[in-house]
């Protein structure tokens, strides 16, 4: 069966780092376009990051020039790597798996980003 795990989140201070990962099994990773996703308390779940099987990257410009979307096909692992972490990154985490049709069809469990000082 389809799972994604996703690790890497913790308490970093305001312009610090971080990497997500997302562990992908149980379908032909390299084929489908994967995507990050967050969600703040109080707020709806939002677009970060995504990449399709070729390789090519959107980042929704609040992120653009701070977080990299990348994927590992042999490690069947998708990477969100952060910088200059701000408060308002806040939220938990999302990696979500993308079909031909252009929906998210699978999600892993999230985890938490916690920028404050």
């Amino acid at each position: 069966q389809v799972q994604l795990v996703e690790s890497g989140g913790g308490l970093v201070q305001p312009g610090g780092s971080l990497r997500l990962s997302c562990a992908a099994s149980g379908f032909t990773f390299s084929s489908y376009a994967m995507s990050w996703y967050r969600q703040a308390p109080g707020k709806e779940r939002e677009l970060v990051a995504r990449i399709n099987s070729g390789g090519r990257t959107y980042h929704t410009d609040s992120v653009l020039g701070r977080f990299t979307i990348s994927r590992d096909n042999a490690k069947n692992t998708l990477y969100l790597q952060m910088n200059s972490l701000k408060p308002e990154d806040t939220a938990l985490y999302y990696c979500a798996r993308r079909t031909l049709l252009g929906e998210e069809d699978y999600w892993g469990q999230g985890t938490q980003v916690t920028v404050s000082s």
